[in-house]
């Protein structure tokens, strides 16, 4: 596997995103943070926090996603800007 030096550049600029969750969904948000809160031996967290760091999580081990991102940094690497 090629190890690049420069890695992707990062747009630093939070984007704000509202959806809206199943409810199910929220209480396993809910439960997560509680257990998570009692592991750590702290209190529970917002659950709305643990949303970013899950969908980090799940991209970065998503192997499928990181060959095909791979894949499309390859090519738009290769292929020139074009000007308009």
């Amino acid at each position: 596997m090629t190890k690049l030096k420069l890695g992707p550049l990062v747009d630093d600029k939070p984007v704000k995103v509202t959806l809206e969750l199943p409810a199910d969904v929220h209480r396993d948000l809910i439960a997560y943070a509680d257990v998570l809160g009692r592991a750590s031996g702290q209190k529970s967290t917002d659950p709305v926090r643990l949303i970013v760091p899950m969908l980090q999580r799940f991209m970065a081990t998503d192997r499928a996603f990181a060959k095909a991102k791979r894949s499309d940094q390859a090519h738009d690497a290769g292929t020139p800007e074009r000007s308009g």
